[in-house]
């Protein structure tokens, strides 16, 4: 089948009627039935139960909307990266807050490189980065490990850090010199977006986060590295058994390109090691 037809099938499949679906694609209702019934044709297999009154799909049909998602996203992101790949410059994604405080050498030891070019940032949501990446709206992304999800990229672990406690000023925990994960059973922690409910506010950002936690509606576990960007009504305190995550860049794992590989050589000088 080709993209064309794949586009129309899910539109009917996604709407369940193909009259919406032909307004949603920008043509007439024929023609559209017609490229359903050829590709049911072909296949073998129906796809579509219709009746007078609704279009439903079949099992064929559901596991050819799910694979078919994928692969209309898999070229929109294949058409994207090719078209970044032409550019003069490279894109880095990363939230808030989470470069572990080496972007600056980073891309400083990047721009002495004979590779370098220009590099935007593009500062996401939480959890956002992986989804840019893939999608081919970036080139290259900071992760966080094991709360951003790696697959289908390649990537290069630059810094494990423990979580630290931060904590309004006025907390009563906030004078403590350590604490241990049940010294903070009951307090309210955020959620992040796809996580399941937890009692506590959905958090969508950092400065979000933080503004929370100044108002005492949560406190939260974070790498001790951005205690670099801690507002000044916060504190931190040391989590002795507190969970750790590892800081990685990461990027398409068939990208070929000669500035994408020194930009990571950079973040791992910056990080202090060797790239393996």
């Amino acid at each position: 089948m080709d993209s064309r037809e794949l586009r129309y099938f899910v539109a009917v499949a996604e709407e369940l009627n193909f009259g919406r679906a032909a307004t949603r694609l920008g043509i007439a209702q024929p023609p559209l039935s017609r490229t359903i019934q050829q590709l049911e044709r072909r296949m073998g297999v129906t796809l579509l139960d219709r009746t007078s009154r609704a279009v439903a799909l079949t099992t064929a049909g559901e596991v050819l909307l799910h694979e078919g998602k994928r692969a209309l996203s898999a070229l929109t992101a294949a058409e994207r990266r090719a078209q970044r790949a032409g550019g003069a410059n490279l894109v880095l994604t990363m939230k808030p807050l989470s470069d572990g405080g080496l972007l600056e050498k980073m891309l400083a030891t990047f721009a002495a490189d004979p590779a370098a070019v220009d590099v935007e940032i593009r500062i996401c949501g939480i959890g956002e980065q992986a989804t840019l990446l893939r999608e081919g709206e970036v080139d290259v992304a900071l992760l966080r490990f094991p709360h951003d999800e790696p697959d289908g990229f390649a990537y290069q672990e630059l810094l494990t850090e423990q979580d630290v406690a931060i904590l309004p000023l006025t907390h009563r925990l906030a004078d403590r010199k350590s604490l241990t994960m049940a010294d903070l059973s009951g307090e309210v922690l955020p959620r992040w977006p796809g996580r399941p409910p937890n009692g506590g506010p959905l958090v969508r950002d950092s400065a979000q986060l933080l503004q929370l936690i100044s108002l005492g509606r949560a406190i939260a576990l974070l790498p001790a590295s951005v205690l670099h960007h801690l507002r000044t009504d916060l504190t931190s305190v040391p989590v002795v058994d507190a969970p750790s995550s590892t800081l990685a860049i990461a990027w398409p794992e068939d990208t070929r390109s000669r500035p994408l590989a020194a930009l990571v050589e950079a973040a791992v000088t910056a990080a202090g090691g060797r790239a393996r």
